[in-house]
């Protein structure tokens, strides 16, 4: 559009410099129906134009706007309509007022997402007729402009197809100085909406249709972030519901943070989770489970670089947090590799994912480390709690070896990228590489096997 509005808008020029006080409208309106062809529109179409730069930007309009219809046919209008069915769904369980409402599943603010989506499914599928619409309209002009061109150049002119006259008016009274596509994509812009479609709007909210009835004034954009607004208040209402409900028996700081922009701006890869105790000789009564918690620690908080840490509590989950059950274990990484992320995985598993830290442009490689932590010393952390809060200090941090006994050793032949996810019931992990690529990995089968694991997808 900028190349098309760039050439189309040296005509203003070119009319005053001929002193004449036509628009550019008035200027191809006498062409089209024959009163008189001035000195500037010849000048424009036979030599500032031509038939050549006339192809070229016909080639990149149509090119623009097939792409953007493939956007929105293959990717916009059907991931819309996946989310319009999943709300659906949530709006229909938060009707469940018995069971779902303890949860901050409001029923009202659901409706006003499910409503919101609607109305984005209806703006989605009118930019995809507009810009079907824009795209055949200037294709009808550009036809048109060819077989005027060549008239005027006395060319012969029964190669071009005929061009429909009335399209040529309609696109040059909405289309020359406008630009359509444009106003739906920007979140200010005021829509006009012709009488009969509000009409029909407004009657529709009878039969059960939006209760705004003037969605149709916003621009695609607009409704989006509509949309979003309206999707941040309803699942911010569980979130503040259940939190109220959580109460704190313990606390167990893991490492001091600063409010220094290194750490404000770092995402500390964390896991936790818990698993049943089978060395156990309580009752089944008595929830007797181990918690893990594994994290990484910020370069320079507790005066270490490049480690991770592991805690757990063998405590019985019924009671307080207690000291006396917490132990750990560090792991410091080689110094040239950076730990991406990590995972815990079934019982008394650690995944770590380690990509290379590379100084030179050649790309580097990525491991992928399983631990099993009973092959890890755990200490107690002992101390009056909370008083000693970082006992995590008095830890001595292990060297992790690549070729180390402690569990298996992959390599991955790309730099790889957050997250890592790890899927337990599937025995599989997932990791993306530089290369924008998903790449799964069998965790519990013979590493020699095979190395390199499976490429199943691409990331476009």
């Amino acid at each position: 559009m900028n190349l098309f509005h760039e050439k189309f808008n040296t005509l203003p020029n070119l009319i005053a410099a001929h002193g004449a006080e036509s628009s550019s409208e008035d200027e191809f309106l006498s062409l089209l129906f024959g009163t008189r062809t001035s000195p500037a529109l010849h000048q424009f179409l036979a030599s500032s134009l031509g038939e050549a730069g006339l192809k070229r930007i016909a080639k990149a309009v149509d090119s623009a706007g097939r792409e953007i219809r493939g956007v929105v046919s293959e990717h916009l209008q059907p991931a819309v309509e996946i989310i319009s069915f999943r709300l659906a769904e949530l709006r229909g369980l938060a009707r469940w007022r018995s069971r779902f409402q303890i949860i901050g599943l409001d029923e009202k603010l659901v409706d006003g997402v499910t409503e919101s989506i609607g109305m984005l499914v209806v703006q989605v599928e009118r930019f995809s007729r507009v810009a079907a619409t824009v795209l055949y309209l200037f294709q009808n002009f550009f036809t048109w402009v060819l077989k005027c061109v060549k008239i005027l150049l006395n060319e012969p002119t029964d190669q071009v197809p005929a061009a429909n006259s009335e399209l040529v008016v309609i696109f040059l009274k909405f289309l020359l100085d406008k630009d359509p596509i444009k106003q739906l994509l920007e979140a200010d812009e005021r829509i006009e909406c012709d009488m009969d479609s509000a009409r029909h709007v407004e009657q529709l909210v009878v039969f059960g249709g939006f209760t705004d009835t003037q969605f149709l004034e916003r621009s695609l954009v607009k409704q989006f972030n509509q949309l979003e607004d309206s999707l941040k208040e309803a699942f911010l209402m569980p979130f503040t519901t259940i939190s109220s409900q959580i109460h704190c028996q313990g606390l167990l700081p893991l490492y001091p943070v600063t409010s220094s922009d290194t750490f404000s701006l770092t995402c500390t890869p964390t896991s936790i989770s818990f698993y049943k105790d089978e060395d156990s000789q309580h009752e089944e009564s008595s929830h007797n489970w181990t918690d893990y918690v594994c994290f990484k620690i910020p370069d320079g908080s507790l005066n270490e670089r490049n480690c991770i840490g592991v805690i757990k509590d063998s405590g019985n989950c019924c009671t307080a947090l207690s000291m006396s059950s917490l132990s750990g274990f560090l792991l410091h990484m080689p110094d040239e590799y950076e730990c991406v992320d990590l995972s815990l995985y079934k019982d008394n598993q650690v995944v770590l994912l380690l990509s290379e830290r590379s100084h030179s442009d050649s790309p580097g490689r990525s491991w992928m480390v399983m631990l099993q932590t009973q092959n890890l010393s755990f200490t107690p952390l002992s101390g009056t709690f909370p008083t000693n809060i970082y006992s995590l200090q008095k830890l001595v941090a292990l060297d992790l070896q690549l070729d180390t006994d402690y569990g298996k050793v992959r390599s991955i032949p790309h730099t790889v990228s957050t997250p890592l996810a790890v899927s337990a019931s599937r025995g599989v992990a997932c990791v993306f590489s530089s290369r924008r690529h998903a790449l799964v990995y069998i965790l519990d089968e013979d590493e020699d096997e095979d190395e390199d694991g499976d490429e199943v997808s691409d990331m476009e």
